[in-house]
């Protein structure tokens, strides 16, 4: 799982890497002072890598995140293949954490969730669809498998020489794996990043966020930086 603005982030670049004729390779890592992933609290300040390589179109990576500040936090490795084309996204994430077997797949006994996620980026506006089809998601009112599903709006815009983005994230029907007991606002973002230049090759973007849970009745405000080559 991750946080919604930072995946965003990190797919961007596989996916303008991924339109080019040759195999692209990313390696990037973020830091953050918490671990936010649509309005909820995952972790403290955490380290969060990635891996990726794309080819027209389609794009293949890993991402992690490791809690520095609290060994209590979990940690993760997700995978996660994805195709684009012009504004069209599709694709597929497995999200794992440290408990238990990471070869276990037996349904009912895996900790493993598999998600496939829609979405289309018109510019102005980006709109998503994620659902989780398999592994451990979470139960609905009747304790049946929920297929747990999260849609989101996010729109960018430049203000005051930062590039913003603003975001509003709502899980459509009851289930446990995000605490909500029917249709529910999860999650109210909005996020700063600057870009900082150094010696005209290396940049280094720095962003800070403020993200509300209305269904938690939680804020949160974050910040955090980007390393990549």
């Amino acid at each position: 799982m991750k946080h919604i603005l930072i995946i965003a982030l990190s797919l961007a670049g596989l996916a303008s890497a991924s339109a080019q004729d040759e195999i692209e390779a990313t390696i990037a890592t973020d830091l953050v002072s918490q671990y936010i992933w649509r309005g909820q609290d995952l972790g403290d300040f955490s380290l969060q890598p990635t891996l990726g390589i794309g080819y027209k179109g389609f794009s293949l990576s890993t991402w992690g995140s490791v809690g520095i500040s609290n060994s209590g936090d979990p940690k993760e490795v997700d995978l996660i293949l994805q195709y684009g084309y012009k504004g069209f996204s599709v694709g597929v994430t497995d999200y794992w954490f440290s408990e238990g077997s990471y070869f276990k797949y037996q349904a009912h006994k895996t900790t493993h969730v598999w998600e496939c996620f829609v979405g289309y980026d018109f510019g102005f506006l980006s709109a998503s669809w994620y659902t989780n089809l398999a592994g451990n998601d979470g139960l609905n009112g009747s304790g049946d498998r929920a297929y747990s599903s999260y849609f989101e709006l996010t729109a960018p815009f430049r203000l005051g020489g930062l590039d913003w983005a603003g975001a509003i994230g709502v899980v459509p029907w009851r289930t446990t794996f995000y605490d909500a007991n029917g249709f529910a606002v999860t999650n109210v973002s909005l996020r700063a990043t600057k870009e900082f230049i150094i010696k005209e090759k290396f940049h280094l973007p720095v962003f800070a966020g403020l993200t509300a849970n209305p269904r938690s009745e939680k804020l949160y405000l974050t910040f955090g930086t980007s390393f990549s080559i």
